[in-house]
């Protein structure tokens, strides 16, 4: 069936078809969606009808911001559970690092993540939304960069200061509209779609955080939103593919989210005949390969967001990963 995602994440697509004068239940209809799906908590879409569905409404009610129309009328309450801890999370980045963790639940192809500054300025950090798998169309990562901003906003209890946003492909609406919409600086045709704040927003204090209601929706998700036929071993090639690049990796702090002691994380690795160590080479491996061969960013970045420190350590790992140096591969 492909990557799906949950149907609710939609929600205000038909109302809003409508009120472009279109007829949004018989565009669901023509994808196949029954009426009542986005409604239902437990409806999912694969993502390719989903971002179908999206393109065919900009293009047949003329409105090429159709991702960003249908982000204005929601809010950080389409996370349903979810959206419980990041509002009562202490800072944003302790939201941000919620959303890491459980946004699965809601669309498995979808992340969050911190990153490196994209331009390289100091004291500024990257937002990254990233679609993992298939290819997201314009208006699916519209409206997806255009929801991640308005729950940074809604959870700052009003504008943030961002330095810009990128969008990895060209402009499908007016630069105005998006300028208008975020606020700032848009950039078009970047590696990645990116919210670029100053990094100490992600440690300020977020209005009315209630810890005691943050941690019992926490045990909530973890209990409903855990695969339960994933191996440890899995559960944490997934945390260090979200972890990686945004903060130093070590086994403590990726431990801390499983309720495990460290050691005892081990010893549950060891018994699937694997290590920390392995595993975390593996996802800096399939990291690299894909920065490298599939993006145009400086060797040196591809460093800092694989979480190695040194560029020289990325080309020791390159030739004993691929055979040859990153330089050679990105050639190749």
């Amino acid at each position: 069936m492909g990557s799906v995602v949950r149907a609710a994440l939609f929600r205000g697509l038909p109302q809003l078809v409508d009120h472009l004068g279109g007829d949004g239940a018989a565009v669901l209809a023509r994808f196949h969606v029954p009426g009542g799906a986005l409604d239902s908590d437990d409806a999912l879409l694969t993502a390719r009808t989903a971002g179908l569905l999206m393109e065919a409404a900009a293009a047949e009610l003329d409105s090429p911001d159709f991702g960003l129309r249908l982000a204005e009328v929601q809010d950080v309450r389409i996370l349903g559970p979810l959206s419980i801890a990041l509002e009562n999370s202490a800072t944003l980045g302790e939201a941000l690092d919620c959303a890491s963790r459980f946004l699965f639940a809601h669309s498995p192809v979808s992340r969050v993540a911190r990153i490196p500054d994209p331009d390289e300025v100091a004291g500024v950090v990257g937002l990254l939304y990233e679609s993992i798998g298939e290819p997201s169309q314009p208006q699916a990562v519209d409206h997806a960069l255009g929801l991640f901003h308005r729950i940074i906003t809604q959870l700052h209890d009003g504008p943030y200061v961002l330095r810009a946003a990128h969008l990895p492909h060209p402009a499908v609406a007016p630069v105005s509209r998006y300028t208008g919409f975020f606020g700032a600086d848009v950039r078009f045709e970047r590696p990645a779609a990116v919210l670029r704040v100053p990094a100490g927003l992600l440690s300020a204090p977020l209005p009315g955080a209630n810890s005691m209601l943050r941690d019992i929706t926490l045990d909530y998700l973890a209990a409903h939103f855990t695969d339960r036929g994933r191996s440890v071993g899995d559960e944490v090639r997934l945390l260090l593919r979200r972890a990686l690049g945004t903060s130093p990796v070590t086994i403590s702090s990726v431990a801390r989210p499983l309720t495990m002691h460290p050691r005892t994380l081990q010893r549950r690795l060891a018994a699937e005949s694997t290590t920390f160590e392995a595993i975390l080479d593996e996802v800096r491996r399939e990291s690299a390969e894909r920065l490298i061969t599939e993006t145009d960013l400086p060797l040196a970045q591809v460093t800092a967001l694989v979480g190695l420190t040194e560029q020289s350590a990325l080309s020791r790992a390159g030739r004993r990963w691929f055979g040859r140096s990153p330089r050679e591969l990105r050639r190749g």
